[in-house]
């Protein structure tokens, strides 16, 4: 009976969003529906054969796949996690078996994240997060929003979900400029969007959108120095991966006025602790990444990740992002 954990399942949908009952009388399933430490992870999934991961939401360090003795094989979404050690996933024998997005079932998931972002970026700038809770207490309207219609909208990245982002903005009668290290002119066009300098961006954008995938390229974009071009009454906006901005410069400039707010859908460290700044700062309006949280995308996700855990039960062949540990799991069988 091969032991299952299935990791990091918040909403509860896990078991619901595949058919699990393939797996009947040859394994033993488990959820976990909180967010587990690094110790804790060690000493509650010790027993486990296979993880499977739902994007960045469990790290994977080398430090605990040294601790994971039964463990054989890891799923994750996409063709790498970063915050998963393959090196140390290889050495250790442990597969890492990544998704196939040839699938039909991954069709029409790509809108979950502008969608998101778009209704992001209008409650913060309409500062809705604020006066929501004002309503809860018993207040009336205090602040005053933004009309999108003739703003600049500013996107930093401009691939997949920047250019969804760019005709949502003409829909909403919006100026679109763009920028990242290898946009080229006749790209953002093609969109409706007009390529700029990186630092044009910042100064020219009422609203500054990242869509860049985090890198050792990106990691760390977006500091003081690029948050201090940007106009006093513009607004940032990230659901690509907290680390893109540095996230103690923004605390700083949200804190001394020198942009308006913000709208935060990702973190450094998620989930973020009960102490973060944005927690509480009336200008941050912060979800707890939800880009790409519908019931569409997670029933992709998990089918994708049952088909892959089968095939690994089934001794059929597997989508492996690591082929090396095939042969480290061998050694380590036959010691």
């Amino acid at each position: 009976m091969i032991k299952i954990a299935l990791l990091d399942d918040y909403a509860h949908v896990a078991l619901k969003s595949a058919d699990w009952s393939v797996l009947k009388d040859r394994a033993e399933i488990t959820v976990f529906d909180h967010h587990l430490s690094e110790e804790e992870a060690a000493t509650q999934l010790k027993p486990y054969d296979v993880l499977c991961t739902i994007r960045e939401r469990m790290g994977l360090p080398r430090s605990l796949f040294a601790r994971l003795p039964n463990l054989k094989l890891v799923t994750i979404i996409g063709m790498s996690l970063p915050n998963l050690d393959m090196a140390a996933a290889t050495e250790h024998g442990v597969i890492v078996a990544h998704s196939n997005f040839a699938n039909p079932i991954f069709a029409g998931i790509q809108n979950a994240t502008p969608e998101l972002t778009w209704g992001l970026m209008i409650a913060t700038v309409r500062h809705m997060g604020l006066e929501a809770r004002r309503m809860r207490e018993g207040k009336w309207q205090g602040t005053v929003g933004m009309i999108l219609a003739g703003r600049t909208l500013g996107l930093l990245g401009l691939g997949r979900i920047g250019k969804r982002m760019a005709a949502y903005a003409q829909a909403f009668g919006m100026n679109v400029i763009a920028w990242s290290q290898n946009l080229t002119d006749d790209t953002a066009k093609s969109v409706g969007a007009r390529k700029v300098q990186k630092d044009d961006l910042f100064k020219l954008s009422d609203i500054l959108s990242i869509h860049v995938v985090l890198s050792d390229r990106t990691r760390g974009l977006v500091t003081a120095r690029e948050l201090a071009l940007m106009k006093p009454e513009s607004y940032l906006i990230n659901t690509s991966r907290g680390p893109i901005v540095v996230e103690a410069d923004l605390t700083a400039a949200l804190n001394e006025g020198r942009i308006a707010g913000a709208g935060i859908d990702v973190f450094d460290v998620e989930p973020p602790p009960p102490d973060h700044p944005f927690r509480t700062m009336d200008n941050v309006y912060v979800s707890p990444h939800l880009g790409y949280v519908t019931h569409e995308t997670l029933r992709a996700f998990y089918t994708d990740t049952l088909d892959a855990v089968v095939a690994f039960v089934n001794g059929a062949p597997i989508r492996v992002a690591n082929p090396a540990a095939l042969e480290h799991a061998k050694h380590r069988g036959a010691r």
